[in-house]
């Protein structure tokens, strides 16, 4: 049996949430700091933040379901983090026989999809673009375990019809350690306007660049207005590759 929280909790990142209202073991790692639930995705995983004051920590729990594995999320993350600025994992685990969590240390940083970034979406763009080039860069191919190519996600695709795409796959352009979700909220931005890190590497692993940039550019259209696709690529110091973008983008909606 899966642990239970509150079925009634509403999903405020501003509210402070009590010890009763999530799961035990979230409560017992905050050990009586403040505690706020900042994020929900659509498979019944919850993101909460814990205030200590000087910094902040975070924790991750879900339910099992086959799109997530925390577990092997901070793999990836210890992994990464010997190259790349992303989140310390300080303990994961299984609460129950059904759910597993993930602790980690918090960045000094906001996500690129808080106000005063949507507010500012030009250096946003530019932020994200460029931090993902320096994630690509700095990240060594040969040394990576996982894949994201398209045989590998080819297995998630859902419907029949969209079973083409591997047929029409693109040849790579050039293979570097994807993001695996390079969506805007990933990206943290700094008070100086710079990419400061990354989280949610769950899907990290090799594929081609174009795998990540054209999920990085789709994502501007869903949190900003205007959304600065050319400035965003030209921060990474790619011209646009439409062909890849669109094949790329049906991908990611198929799977």
């Amino acid at each position: 049996m899966a642990t239970s929280i509150s079925s009634d909790l509403s999903f405020d990142p501003d509210r402070a949430v009590t010890a009763d209202e999530v799961p035990p073991v979230v409560a017992d790692l905050a050990a009586g700091a403040p505690i706020r639930w900042i994020w929900a995705n659509g498979v019944h995983g919850r993101t909460y933040r814990i205030d200590r004051g000087d910094h902040t920590e975070y924790v991750k729990w879900g339910a099992d379901h086959e799109e997530v594995d925390l577990e092997l999320e901070a793999e990836k993350l210890r992994w990464a983090r010997t190259s790349v600025t992303v989140p310390e994992v300080l303990g994961v685990g299984r609460d129950s026989a059904t759910s597993t969590w993930m602790h980690t240390a918090g960045i000094p940083a906001q996500s690129a999809i808080a106000p005063r970034w949507k507010a500012d979406p030009l250096t946003a763009a530019r932020a994200i673009g460029a931090g993902l080039r320096r994630f690509h860069d700095h990240l060594p191919v040969a040394d990576c375990p996982w894949s994201w190519r398209i045989a590998d996600r080819a297995t998630k695709i859902k419907k029949p019809e969209d079973q083409v795409l591997i047929e029409q796959a693109p040849p790579e352009d050039q293979l570097v350690v994807c993001h695996g979700d390079a969506c805007s909220p990933n990206t943290l931005i700094g008070d100086d306007g710079r990419c400061a890190g990354h989280v949610d590497l769950g899907s990290l692993g090799v594929g081609d660049r174009w795998a990540d940039l054209a999920i990085a550019t789709y994502s501007l259209s869903w949190n900003f207005e205007p959304a600065n696709e050319d400035e965003l690529l030209a921060a990474y110091g790619v011209e646009p590759d439409v062909d890849r973008i669109a094949y790329y983008r049906r991908l990611w909606d198929a799977t």
